[in-house]
Formats: C-alpha cells, sequence, structure tokens
C-alpha cells in the first residue's frame, strides 16, 4: 500500500489567509524555520493506478495538479476512485465540489455523514446532476468495508463532536458516534495504517487499536489547549473542539508514549501550532518523543 500526504495542515492552511499570528508572519518574511503546508489530504493506493481519497481537502484542484500520479491518463479520465469521509467538517469535504465535473467516482461514508451533506445541503446535489455521476456508498462505523479487494478499512469511533453548522434539530436526529471516525487500513500485507485527523480524547479501546497499526497519522492541530486563547485573546480550548492537544497532561505526546513499535506522525497542523517552527523547543520535543511533523509530498510504503 502506497500512502501520499498531499496536504498536511489544518483548515486555511499555512500560512493561514487571513492570519497575522508569529508563525505565519514569519512564513511571509521567509524568515520563518519551516515549510509552508496545504490543507489536509491523503491518498492511498493498493496498485499505484487506482487512488483513493481520505476526505477531501478545499486544496484539492491545487494538490492534484502538484501530483504526477493523480494526473489524467487519458482525455476524460482520472485515477481517483472514490473519497473516503471521516466527518461532515467543511475542512475534509469541501474539496468534493471540485470534483464535479462529470466524473463518475464513489464517495464512502456513513449514513450520518451523508444526511447533512446530502439531505441539508443542497449544493451537494452538484455531485449528482446526472445518473451516475458520483456513487454512494453507505459505510458502518461497526463494520470493515472494502475499497478495493486488497484494500479494507476498519472505522474508529472517536467521539460525539458535530461540525457547528448542523442545525440543533438535525443533531438530535443523528447517531452522533457515525459524525467523527478514523481508520485503520489494511492493504495486501499484514501492514496498518491509522489515519485519526481529530481527537478529542484517547482512550482504552482506542489506545488498544492503535497499538496494532504500523504508521499512525494523528491529529497534531494544537500545541496546547489554550492555544488560541492565548493567540486571540479568547475563543476556544483545543479539547472544546474535538481535538486532543500535543502538550500537557492527557495530551497525544503522553497519552500514545506507550506506542514503541509505530511510526507516528502528526497532521492536521494549525498554522499557531508552534511545532511547526523546526527551530523551537516545541520541535525539538516532538521529534526526541519519537514523532515526525507531516509536510506536503511525503510518501511511504507499507
Amino acid at each position: 500500500m502506497r500512502v501520499r500526504l498531499l496536504g498536511s495542515a489544518a483548515g486555511g492552511g499555512f500560512p493561514q489567509w487571513n492570519c497575522a499570528c508569529p508563525n505565519c508572519r514569519s512564513v511571509r518574511d521567509r524568515t520563518f524555520s519551516g515549510k509552508p503546508r496545504t490543507q489536509l489530504q491523503v491518498a492511498v493506493s493498493e496498485d499505484s493506478e487506482s487512488w483513493f481519497l481520505l476526505n477531501a481537502s478545499p486544496d484539492i484542484r491545487f494538490q492534484i495538479e502538484a501530483e504526477p500520479l493523480l494526473h489524467p491518463r487519458g482525455l476524460r479520465h482520472t485515477p481517483i476512485t472514490g473519497v473516503v469521509l471521516t466527518s461532515a467538517d467543511l475542512d475534509q469535504v469541501l474539496g468534493l465540489l471540485s470534483l464535479r465535473e462529470f466524473q463518475h467516482f464513489r464517495i464512502f461514508a456513513t449514513s450520518a455523514i451523508q444526511q447533512v451533506l446530502r439531505e441539508d445541503n443542497s449544493v451537494f446535489a452538484v455531485l449528482n446532476r446526472v445518473p451516475d455521476q458520483v456513487e454512494w456508498v453507505e459505510v458502518s462505523s461497526s463494520n470493515s468495508f472494502s475499497l478495493q479487494p486488497d484494500l479494507r478499512c476498519t472505522p474508529l469511533l472517536l467521539g460525539h463532536h458535530l461540525p457547528s453548522y448542523v442545525s440543533e434539530e438535525r443533531q438530535r436526529g443523528l447517531f452522533a458516534e457515525e459524525m467523527s471516525l478514523g481508520l485503520v487500513i489494511k492493504g495486501s500485507s499484514s501492514h496498518r495504517l491509522a489515519y485519526l485527523p481529530s481527537v478529542p480524547e484517547v482512550g482504552p479501546d482506542l489506545l488498544k487499536q492503535l497499538e496494532k497499526v504500523d504508521v499512525l497519522l494523528f491529529d497534531g492541530t494544537f500545541w496546547s489547549d489554550d492555544e488560541l486563547i492565548r493567540i486571540r485573546q479568547g475563543g476556544t480550548t483545543a479539547r472544546e473542539i474535538g481535538h486532543l492537544p500535543v502538550s500537557g497532561p492527557g495530551g497525544s505526546l503522553e497519552a500514545l508514549s506507550q506506542l514503541k513499535h509505530t511510526r507516528k506522525i502528526y497532521i492536521h497542523i494549525n498554522n499557531t501550532n508552534p511545532m511547526l517552527d523546526e527551530s523551537g523547543s516545541e520541535y525539538r520535543q516532538v521529534r526526541e518523543a519519537g514523532w515526525e511533523i507531516a509536510e506536503d509530498g511525503w510518501e511511504c510504503e507499507l
């Protein structure tokens, strides 16, 4: 199985268009000891011919153009066979609207995610303007499902976090557990990839699941729980918006420290996160703990 990281940042990318935090200012001034990043996008393939996207980044069109493996091989063609949605967060689904050009592919999503997108948001009807344009495949949070015969996904329940745009009326009718998932993906080998872009907490059950994986792509959105509050002089904590911080008591560095034989990579990194600065102490702390910080363009094989 091949895994391509087309983008690695949280919503808004890095630098973020309307942000002048120290990180974003330094990137624009070209004094930053680190790299710009587009919004999180991962692609996986078992045969290097058919590719599946894990969610659909708002930056997807630019990311496809930057990746020759995803370029058309015919007049009207794409090697993108399907998209797996782990939530209905805008950062994870807006890219679907860029894939509306009457090109057949499959979208794998739970019933709850499909209800929010297809019943409450008429704009996503552009994906089904003609018969067989896009095939929506309903998956269950309690059962594994196949993308291809040798590529299989097992969902992981990650809590009850719902996007803020979902109405209270709709929330009451949803099975909220199916609105925020992680994935464990297994190819023809025995190796496993875990993809968890938004994690509110790490409990014993999740930790047990992660002990079985070879490569872990994990939520690295915020360094500290009060990161946004300190920078914006107000707002919400990381945990309140569904992201376990990297540092501090119970943070992911501590909570996942027992995963000694897993390659651990932080993804979905917010522009305010100080670990993006490769000259800083936070970056060194992450690296010394055995973690990597994802960059656009990375690839690994399992």
